[in-house]
């Protein structure tokens, strides 16, 4: 791929770059967090009524596996295209599309329907939800300078872990009261009311366009063509290792809530409550990654060690954890083990996006953050849908066997994150 125009942002409305992270630049980001768990939510909902869809519309585990994958259909084409797109539009009006857009593809299903309609709706808000997470990233990464880009960065991230533990029991509650579809109508005003607020409060930051931080100018790099960047070991190595991370993700949408009820004999309240102990688990690794990672950046550790070791020590403990599974008995055991496994195992996307925005210059941040997210969201393509197949073939034993191919890839991912994953090398590359 080349090198498309540079074109200047409009500053109408626009918040200037602060390097101290004002007021606006912290509204814009706890919008953002909000925007995230919304955008979870949506995706979690089928996951936490699977027995229940299954049961109204007779579906088989490879069925519901396949509706759960359609999601991601568009989800990558949409991560590209729109993410491209941010670098020549305001990406505080790409937000604001999209949550108007997951809101009205809720209406379909929640209206009535078979399969065919669940299928239709959940390709239409996987296309509108496809830029979420790196136009957010850009979005709020956009006030901040690299060395104070961590906590921001992981704020957004950890919007991903809160929309499922916010979310997950009042949900459940809604599903076993009122409903899934229920469910979809409480979704689809969520997003309308993030909207409205998000049209009021939100904006554009111009870190990197030449703004000054702490009294200094940033050196200005040169926009290098897109595909210089995707071969960069940098850019190769991040978005393995956060593919098999997302991998891990997609698992814990759409099946963990069906592993602790039919393989861990949890019931369907329990399991509401319980599914959110990897996110949780996920939120504290998240927040320990980014203070650990700015802490070792302000000590003048590269970023190399800082972020690209530091990840692939959460995903080797991840893979670690689910290759222990089948070494210990019990619910309790098990249970232990997979909340610590997807839990360190899904905690990587601060460190992709953080090392993805330092690797690429300013005008060609969107579109390696999108392009990262489009080759990492294929793993909800294929993990639901394989996972579906290996319920149906092996019953619950099925689930055990999705968990150590998880940590399997886990392992995969963290040796790309320690072998791969330098910035600094790589961006001198790219100036060269």
């Amino acid at each position: 791929m080349t090198a498309v125009p540079t074109v200047p942002q409009p500053s109408t409305g626009a918040a200037e770059a602060t390097g101290d992270g004002g007021r606006r630049a912290w509204t814009v980001t706890v919008l953002l967090v909000v925007f995230m768990m919304v955008n979870f939510a949506d995706k979690s909902v089928l996951g936490l009524a699977s027995d229940e869809i299954r049961a109204d519309l007779h579906l088989s585990a490879t069925q519901f596996g396949l509706a759960n994958s359609a999601f991601f259909l568009l989800f990558s084409v949409a991560a590209v295209v729109v993410g491209l797109a941010a670098d020549r539009m305001s990406p505080k009006l790409l937000l604001l599309i999209m949550a108007v857009m997951w809101s009205v593809a809720q209406v379909p299903a929640a209206v009535g329907g078979g399969l065919a309609v669940l299928v239709a709706s959940r390709v239409f808000l996987g296309a509108a939800e496809g830029p979420a997470f790196p136009v957010a990233q850009q979005a709020t990464l956009a006030f901040f300078p690299d060395h104070r880009r961590n906590l921001p960065g992981a704020l957004i991230t950890l919007g991903v872990t809160l929309g499922v533990i916010v979310s997950a029991p009042g949900l459940s509650w809604v599903i076993q009261n009122h409903g899934w579809r229920a469910a979809l109508w409480v979704l689809a005003a969520a997003g309308v009311l993030w909207a409205a607020a998000w049209a009021a409060l939100g904006a554009d930051g111009r870190h990197g366009t030449g703004a000054t931080v702490s009294g200094r100018k940033e050196e200005a790099r040169p926009a290098v063509p897109y595909r210089r960047i995707f071969a960069s070991r940098t850019w190769i190595g991040t978005t393995l290792a956060y593919f098999t991370s997302y991998w891990t993700v997609a698992l814990m949408l759409v099946w963990l809530p069906s592993y602790l009820r039919n393989a861990l004999g949890y019931s369907a309240g329990s399991a509401g409550l319980v599914v959110v102990a990897p996110w949780a688990i996920g939120a504290v690794v998240l927040l320990a990654q980014a203070g650990l990672t700015g802490r070792l950046m302000r000590r003048g550790v590269g970023s190399r060690r800082a972020r690209g070791w530091v990840g692939g020590w959460i995903l080797a403990i991840g893979a670690a954890c689910c290759a222990a599974l089948p070494f210990v008995d019990g619910s309790a055991a098990k249970t232990l083990l997979v909340a610590l496994g997807f839990g360190f195992g899904g905690s990587y996307a601060t460190v992709a996006a953080t090392t993805v925005a330092e690797l690429a210059p300013p005008a060609r941040g969107g579109g390696a953050l999108g392009t990262m997210n489009a080759v990492v969201t294929a793993a909800g393509l294929a993990a639901p849908a394989l996972v579906g197949a290996l319920v149906d073939a092996q019953g619950n034993d099925g689930y055990q066997s999705a968990v150590l191919l998880s940590g399997g890839l886990l392992a995969v991912g963290a040796a790309a994150s320690f072998l791969l994953v330098d910035p600094t090398r790589d961006i001198a590359r790219l100036a060269a």
